[in-house]
C-alpha cells in the first residue's frame, strides 16, 4: 500500500522525465526488438494474463459493469493474439522520430529544417480495456515518448500482469527501465497529483467515460488530447444501396456496442425512408436493438419508442439507436453538427455530389463514405494502433498514433551567419 500519494506521483513523475531524455537517443532498432521481444512474451503467457484477467471479470459486477462494459474487459486467446500482433504491426511501421517534414536554404545560406521529434512524457489514463495497456505502451515508446499509465480500477489485476510483463523486457534491449510505468494504486487523488506535474508531464491524454474526461480537463496543469463522447450517425441518402445501407447500420452498430466509433443515431432520407425502415429496422429489432424514433420513423417500425430530444444527444455504449427522418442532406448535415460529438458519422450513398457536399460539411474526426463507422480505429486505418480517437483540433484530430505523440523542432544550420 502506498502511503504517501503525493511523494509516489513526484517519484513516479521525475523518473518519467528522466527515461524520455534517453529514449530521445535510443535507436529504432531498440525500440523495435522491445516490441518484438515483448509481442513473445504476450504469447507465452496467455494462460497467466487469463487467469490475472478472471479476478477482474469476478468482481465487475462490484463495480457496476454492463455486460457491454464487461466484455470490454474481458481478455481472450483471440483478444491476446491481437495484443501480440498490434506490438509487431507498431514494430513494422516507420519510426517517425528524425523524420524530416520539410527543409530549404535562405537566401543568406542558413539550412532551415523541421524535423519530428517526441512529445515527452504522456500520462495516459483510461478505463475498463487491458489491451489498451500494451497499445498506449507499443505507441510511446515506439514514438520516443515515456509513458505513465493508469488503468481503472475495474481492471487492475490485468493491467499489473501486463505492465509487469512489458516493463520486463525493456532493460534487456537497452531501453530506460521507467519508459513504461503503470500507477499501482487505485486512489483517485493520484491522478489530481499527477495533473499538477507539469514540470514533468507534456500532455495527458483521458480514454473513458464524460466523466473521467471533464475531471481531467477542469484539473490538468498540462495540455489534454482528449474526446468526450462518441454520438455517431449513420446517414441513409435517397440516392443508397438500400442493401448496403443495411448492412453497415448494422455492423456499425451491432459488431460492438460498447465502443466509442458504434453508431448511436440513425438518420435517413424521407424518399428512402419507408423502403429502408421497414427492413432495416426489423433487423435492428430482431437482434436486440432499442429503436427510440422521431413519429415519421415510428410510422414504418412499430416497435420504436418516441424519442427525446436528449436520446439525439447521447452515447448509449448499448443497444439502443435513436432514429429520425430528414427532408434533405443539408437537414442530415445539420442534425448532425447540432447533436453529434465530431467523432465518427457515415453517409451512405450513390450520389458523388452528396458524398463530397457531406464529407466537406460534417464537422468530425472522420467521415465515412459508404463504410461502417467501425472503421474509425487506429489499426483499421493503418496506424497499427492507437492511443485514443481526440475529437480536438489541436493537437491531434481523429486516431491517435505515432506521428500524433509527435511534435516537430527547426534545426538551423549556418557557416558562420550573424544577424544584422
Amino acid at each position: 500500500m502506498i502511503e504517501n500519494i503525493e511523494a509516489y506521483t513526484q517519484q513516479v513523475a521525475r523518473q518519467a522525465r528522466a527515461a524520455a531524455y534517453e529514449l530521445a537517443l535510443v535507436t529504432g532498432q531498440q525500440k523495435n526488438d522491445w516490441l518484438l521481444h515483448s509481442a513473445g512474451r504476450i504469447r507465452e503467457d496467455a494462460a497467466a494474463l487469463m487467469q490475472e484477467n478472471a479476478k477482474d471479470i469476478e468482481r465487475a459486477p462490484e463495480f457496476g459493469l454492463t455486460p457491454a462494459a464487461t466484455d470490454r474487459l474481458r481478455l481472450t486467446e483471440d483478444r491476446i493474439e491481437g495484443m501480440a500482433r498490434g506490438l509487431e504491426e507498431v514494430a513494422a511501421l516507420p519510426d517517425p522520430i528524425g523524420e524530416v517534414i520539410d527543409s530549404s536554404v535562405r537566401p543568406n545560406g542558413l539550412v532551415v529544417t523541421r524535423v519530428r521529434n517526441p512529445l515527452g512524457v504522456v500520462f495516459f489514463i483510461y478505463e475498463s480495456r487491458p489491451n489498451v495497456t500494451a497499445d498506449a505502451a507499443a505507441l510511446c515508446v515506439k514514438s520516443s515518448n515515456a509513458v505513465i499509465l493508469r488503468g481503472g480500477k475495474e481492471a487492475f489485476h490485468s493491467n499489473i500482469a501486463l505492465y509487469r510483463l512489458l516493463a520486463g523486457t525493456l532493460e534487456e534491449v537497452g531501453l530506460p527501465p521507467h519508459a513504461v510505468q503503470l500507477v499501482e494504486t487505485t486512489d483517485r487523488a493520484a491522478v489530481g497529483h499527477f495533473l499538477r506535474e507539469r514540470e514533468n508531464i507534456d500532455v495527458t491524454i483521458p480514454r473513458g467515460g464524460k466523466s473521467l474526461i471533464e475531471r481531467v480537463v477542469s484539473e490538468a496543469t498540462m495540455p489534454v488530447i482528449k474526446h468526450f463522447d462518441g454520438v455517431c450517425h449513420v446517414y441513409v441518402d435517397r440516392a443508397a444501396d438500400l442493401q448496403m445501407a443495411r448492412s453497415i447500420l448494422l455492423n456499425s452498430k451491432c459488431q460492438r456496442t460498447g465502443v466509442c466509433n458504434a453508431a448511436e443515431s440513425l438518420l435517413v432520407h424521407a424518399d428512402v425512408a419507408e423502403a429502408f425502415l421497414k427492413d432495416a429496422g426489423a433487423e435492428l429489432v430482431a437482434a436486440g436493438v432499442e429503436i427510440r424514433g422521431d413519429e415519421r420513423t415510428r410510422q414504418y417500425v412499430a416497435e420504436a419508442k418516441p424519442a427525446t430530444e436528449d436520446d439525439y444527444r447521447t452515447e448509449y455504449l448499448g443497444m439502443t439507436i435513436s432514429a429520425k427522418v430528414v427532408d434533405n442532406l443539408d437537414e442530415a448535415i445539420a442534425h448532425i453538427n447540432r447533436y453529434g460529438s465530431h467523432h465518427t458519422d457515415a453517409i451512405i450513398t450513390s450520389d458523388l455530389p452528396a458524398a463530397t457536399r457531406f464529407s466537406t460539411a460534417v464537422d468530425s474526426a472522420a467521415v465515412m463514405v459508404n463504410a461502417s463507422t467501425r472503421f474509425n480505429d487506429g489499426g483499421q486505418l493503418g496506424l497499427g494502433a492507437e492511443i485514443g480517437i481526440s475529437t480536438d483540433k489541436f493537437h491531434a484530430r481523429g486516431p491517435c498514433g505515432l506521428r500524433e505523440l509527435t511534435c516537430y523542432k527547426y534545426i538551423v544550420q549556418g557557416s558562420g551567419q550573424i544577424r544584422e
